[in-house]
Formats: structure tokens, C-alpha cells, sequence
């Protein structure tokens, strides 16, 4: 099989856009519990990992830092959010409109990553043509 870093920057895109789905479920879902008392927010950490990831050699190109990136690094985390703070007496943590501008600005993230995929396989068929 031929070793070619072609679809890096696809993997990478690929599992960002995973998260931000994941992260759209996970703030459905507390805008769904807003009301259950002793419920705690839920969200993911993606962004870490992946500055992490592509952050560990200062002196690589942005293509050497994606070629040395593997899936294994790039698994989302669901944590439990502020966990001892509430906003109410009943121990529900979820503010209904911060939770709105979250999923509103996810969408968009979201949105932007699938064009950029659609982008770098544009970019694929053209180099093939």
C-alpha cells in the first residue's frame, strides 16, 4: 500500500466535526434536562486536545504537525460541567440561554468544518484531474 499523507488534514477535520456532532447532542441534551432537578451540564473538551496534538513541536510546519497526529489522541471528553455550582435551589446548573448560544455558535463551527472538508476534497479531485 502507498504511504501517502493526502488525507491528514481530512482525518483531523474529520474527527473535529465528530466532536462538534457529539457536542450538539450533548447540549440538546441539556436544554432538554433544564428543568430535572439535580441535573448537572454536560460538555465535551476537543479543543485541548487538539492544540495539544498539534502544539508538541514548536518548529514544524502546520502539515508536519498534522501528519504526526492519530486518531488515539483526538477521542472527545465528556465531562460534567462545574458539577458543585447551581444556579437554582433545586441543583440544576443549565442556564437555558448560555446553553442557546452554545449549540447556536456549535452549529456554526460545525458548519465550517464541513466545508472545509468539501474544500480539501475539492482540492483531492483537482490535483487527480
Amino acid at each position: 500500500m502507498i504511504n501517502s499523507s493526502a488525507f491528514d488534514y481530512v482525518d483531523v477535520l474529520g474527527k473535529a466535526a465528530d466532536a462538534s456532532w457529539k457536542r450538539n447532542e450533548i447540549l440538546a441534551n441539556n436544554m432538554a434536562n433544564v428543568d430535572t432537578p439535580g441535573y448537572k451540564r454536560q460538555d465535551i473538551d476537543f479543543e485541548s486536545q487538539l492544540r495539544r496534538a498539534l502544539g508538541n513541536s514548536r518548529y514544524e510546519t502546520v502539515d508536519a504537525k498534522v501528519s504526526h497526529v492519530t486518531g488515539t489522541e483526538l477521542e472527545p471528553r465528556v465531562y460534567t460541567d462545574a458539577a458543585n455550582f447551581s444556579y437554582r435551589l433545586d441543583g440544576n446548573n443549565v442556564d437555558i440561554d448560555t446553553e442557546g448560544v452554545e449549540l447556536a455558535a456549535n452549529q456554526i463551527k460545525y458548519n465550517g468544518l464541513i466545508s472545509s472538508i468539501n474544500q480539501e476534497f475539492t482540492n483531492l479531485k483537482l490535483v487527480m484531474k
